[in-house]
């Protein structure tokens, strides 16, 4: 696992040199180059000696879930932790200021204390960068670069398990080919909708990785553009629609597409949670075009964990407002996307367990009955098992969200700004009720990026990583003093 590691640490290491090849399109900033050097040459080194070292030779191994989250969550804390350089010595921000925007970029949360409109250009692509490489998540990354026999517990532990191809280097290729080709795509479009290239670069990276960091202090609200928010919107979904599924679209089966409980269910739940708004909430407050703008674009970015804003503030919002935002943060968008919280797909499975437990109780006894859910092609049975786990994941999930809820009350705040900014943290969005700020108080500081960490990586990875690490070095302590 060591072996295995130093490769990654060092691609992570590569991943904080990017922001340096827009030196040449800012010259200005070329003394900024040495915090991202700073940031990078540990991993590297480490990297390369564990790569160098610790690999086995000859060997052709892989990852169970346990290891898998083994590696994961010991490569995110490292690209968390080194991230933190640069802000810290371009940006000005203290540790734990620096720790925050570092977890929020990299988990694609969204929450910010920089202040953008000062900030400089290679600080802001690099807040973009990470998340957009967060959004990808190390374990595609790593499995599209490198050779070896990960296995698929590496990707399932960032919790992406469905392959899109039979070997899971060939499925983690096609993902960041999709991946990429959305940017690039993304990029173009929102140039043409009236974006400057700079700016063009950053919102699709933040938008695809569903992460919401913005240039601007008013988000996407600088522009009050409906080409922009358009193409926004649609980068957006890209982002929140799960991977199996767009290569569906891509080779033509839009069979398997229409199936698709969980796109169905998101399809529902923007087309409702939309009209709600603007009925109840947008349209007493904004011009008509504008409020209809509103209700879609806020919808479309809670939803998906997006995070980009078009009004200023939710402050002047009915509350039924900030409930239905609320909600929407906490479903997330489709399973194995770049967006995070509960996920649409395990809605639907207890959803449908609902319908099939109120269905059972008309039955006869004796009579066998397991309805299916439809995942990108495959057909898969709800049985007990399955609703067990979604129901067990939920229940840890909404237990999660109330005791971060609690300890942000307990720090002074309103019940439903603490709510609605840990829903946010917890499902990696970035929409904020005023919560976040520099000034915060350090408890609050420290219990948000926990909340992102957790949604992102899932609870149970953060519960198996380090149970399986710990169990390993006492193994490895123990061999070693019975020798």
């Amino acid at each position: 696992m060591l072996g295995y590691m130093g490769e990654m640490l060092v691609i992570l290491g590569l991943l904080h040199l990017v922001p340096l090849l827009l030196i040449p399109f800012y010259p200005d900033e070329a003394p900024l180059a040495g915090p991202f050097i700073v940031a990078a040459l540990p991993l590297m080194v480490v990297g390369a000696l564990a790569w160098r070292f610790l690999l086995p030779k000859g060997e052709s191994l892989s990852f169970n879930v346990q290891e898998g989250s083994v590696v994961v969550v010991t490569i995110w804390v490292a690209a968390i932790l080194t991230a933190t350089i640069p802000f810290m010595l371009i940006s000005g921000l203290s540790f734990e200021q620096a720790m925050f925007e570092s977890t929020s970029g990299w988990t694609t949360s969204g929450l910010s204390v920089v202040d953008v409109a000062n900030a400089p250009q290679l600080i802001l692509f690099f807040r973009s960068f990470i998340q957009f490489a967060g959004g990808a998540g190390f374990a595609i990354i790593a499995l599209s670069a490198l050779a070896g026999a990960f296995g698929t517990g590496l990707v399932a532990a960032e919790g992406r398990s469905e392959q899109l191809a039979p070997h899971v280097r060939s499925s983690a290729a096609i993902v960041l080919r999709i991946y990429l080709g959305y940017a690039v795509a993304g990029v173009l479009a929102l140039r043409a909708a009236g974006m400057g290239w700079f700016d063009s670069v950053n919102h699709a990276f933040t938008a695809l990785a569903t992460g919401g960091f913005s240039t601007r202090p008013e988000s996407v609200g600088y522009w009050d553009s409906g080409p922009i928010e358009a193409v926004l919107i649609v980068l957006m979904l890209l982002g929140g629609l799960n991977f199996v599924t767009a290569f569906a679209l891509f080779k033509g089966k839009f069979g398997p597409v229409l199936r698709n409980g969980e796109l169905r269910l998101g399809t529902v739940i923007i087309v409702v949670s939309a009209v709600l708004l603007l009925v109840l909430v947008t349209q007493q407050i904004y011009p008509q075009d504008k409020a209809v703008r509103v209700a879609l674009f806020e919808t479309v970015s809670a939803l998906t964990g997006t995070g980009f804003n078009s009004v200023p503030t939710y402050s002047i919002w009915a509350d039924f407002g900030w409930l239905v935002l609320a909600v929407l943060m906490c479903i997330g968008g489709g399973t194995g996307s770049t967006a995070g919280a509960l996920k649409q797909i395990r809605v639907y499975v207890l959803y449908k367990a609902i319908v099939w437990e109120v269905r059972r109780s008309f039955m006869p006894r004796h009579m066998v009955n397991e309805p299916a859910i439809w995942q990108g092609e495959k057909r898969e049975l709800l049985n007990d098992r399955l609703v067990r786990q979604v129901a067990l994941y939920i229940g840890m999930y909404v237990v999660v969200l109330l005791l971060g809820t609690a300890v942000l009350a307990a720090h002074g705040y309103a019940l439903r700004e603490s709510l609605f900014e840990f829903a946010s943290s917890l499902g990696n969005v970035g929409l904020t009720g005023g919560v976040t700020s520099p000034t915060m108080p350090s408890g609050v500081m420290w219990t948000l990026p926990f909340g992102m960490l957790l949604g992102r990586l899932e609870i149970f990875v953060l519960i198996v990583g380090p149970i399986k690490l710990l169990a390993d070095l006492k193994v490895m302590f123990w061999r070693r003093a019975e020798a």
